[in-house]
Formats: C-alpha cells, sequence, structure tokens
C-alpha cells in the first residue's frame, strides 16, 4: 500500500467511524406532562372556533339545530316551539331532542317568530364556555357568566 492510499484509508476510517455511534444515540427523553393542564385541542376544520372537543360538539349541535329551524321556518312559515318539532327538518334527529349534550346541556325557548337556544357547561372555564343563539342565527360565547344576545359573536 502506497503512502497516498494509507493517508486515504486512516482519513476515511476517522470519518467513518463516528456515524454509527452517533446513529446510536437515544433519542431525548419526553417531557413529562403538565399538571392540570388541558388537553391540546386540534380543530376540527379551518377556523375552528372551539377550545375543546366538547365546546366543538356543543357548537356542532348548535349549528344542526340553527340550520333545521331555518329548514322549518322556510318549510312552515315559522320558528318550531319545541325541539321535538325539528325531528327530520335537515339533520336534527329524536335522539337530539334530549337536553343532556355530554359536559353540556342544551335549553331551547320557541315561539312562532323567534326562538333562544343555549348550550351551558356543567362546568363553566376557558375550555367550556356558554354558548347563546337566537334566530339571527348568530352564536354568542362567554367564559365567564351564561352566555347572551350581549356575549361576543362566535368567529
Amino acid at each position: 500500500m502506497n503512502k497516498n492510499s494509507l493517508h486515504i484509508l486512516v482519513v476515511s476510517l476517522i470519518l467513518v467511524t463516528p456515524a454509527p455511534l452517533i446513529a446510536q444515540e437515544a433519542p431525548p427523553a419526553p417531557l413529562p406532562p403538565q399538571q392540570n393542564a388541558p388537553p391540546t385541542y386540534i380543530p376540527k376544520f379551518a377556523g375552528d372556533p372551539a377550545r375543546s372537543d366538547s365546546e366543538a360538539a356543543a357548537l356542532a349541535y348548535m349549528r344542526v339545530v340553527i340550520r333545521a329551524q331555518h329548514q322549518f321556518n322556510k318549510q312552515y312559515d315559522h320558528f318550531a316551539i319545541t325541539l321535538a318539532e325539528l325531528v327530520h327538518s335537515g339533520s336534527f334527529t329524536k335522539r337530539m331532542v334530549n337536553p343532556d349534550r355530554g359536559d353540556y346541556t342544551a335549553s331551547f325557548k320557541g315561539k312562532k317568530d323567534s326562538y333562544i337556544l343555549t348550550m351551558t357547561p356543567k362546568n363553566l372555564d376557558a375550555q367550556h364556555r356558554s354558548f347563546y343563539a337566537e334566530d339571527d342565527g348568530k352564536i354568542h360565547a362567554d367564559e365567564t357568566k351564561p352566555a347572551d344576545g350581549d356575549s361576543p359573536v362566535v368567529k
């Protein structure tokens, strides 16, 4: 072996030998979970205003009721007075008449010319805001008290 070949061999060994050692390093240990930290919410769609899965379900329920009321009003020229009247309007089902909606309780007050729908969380906090909607179809939210028509509109 000539001097030049020996030099190339030594340099190659120096460069190649650390590679397996680097590849065998253990990945960093995961960080310990934060105490009492709420789970990170993954939005269900672009622009999702929910802060938790519970809020996403409550808002979805409200959207179904609002669409059903719009369709009912278009068909009968007045709003439904009860949730039971909305069954089969749009995608509103018989099961949805039940006001127990998981972490939320639905409340509905209907008249022929208007309605009010509220979703009240069983525990009001930053991940469980209260919601309010009426016949204009806008959903309002509040994280400190029951939502009403003066609460900020959900974006």
